[in-house]
C-alpha cells in the first residue's frame, strides 16, 4: 500500500511538480504568518477586514491559503504595520 508520503516523495521528483509544490508551501506559510500575527496582536478577522477594507471572507481564504490576490494581501499587511521586504541573494525571499 502507497502512503501519501511515498506518493509524495515520488511526485516530488519531477522538477516541475516540485517547484509548483515549494511556490504553493511558501503561500501556505505567509498566510499562516499572516494569521499567526494578527492572533498576537489580538485583533479579530472582522476587525482586520474593515482595517483594510477587504471582506472578512477575503481575509480568511487568504489566512487558509485559499485564495490571495497580491492587492488584497497588500492591504492586508498595510492594515497590519506590516512591510514585505525583497531581499537578494542566491534565492528572492518575502519577509513578512
Amino acid at each position: 500500500m502507497k502512503t501519501f508520503k511515498n506518493h509524495l516523495n515520488q511526485k516530488l521528483k519531477d522538477k516541475s511538480f516540485r517547484e509548483a509544490f515549494d511556490s504553493e508551501k511558501e503561500f501556505l506559510e505567509l498566510s499562516m504568518k499572516l494569521s499567526k500575527y494578527r492572533e498576537d496582536k489580538g485583533i479579530s478577522q472582522k476587525e482586520l477586514a474593515m482595517k483594510a477594507n477587504v471582506t472578512q471572507q477575503q481575509l480568511s481564504k487568504i489566512e487558509n491559503g485559499i485564495n490571495c490576490n497580491i492587492t488584497t494581501f497588500l492591504k492586508i499587511c498595510s492594515a497590519l504595520d506590516l512591510k514585505i521586504d525583497f531581499h537578494k541573494n542566491n534565492k528572492k525571499t518575502i519577509m513578512v
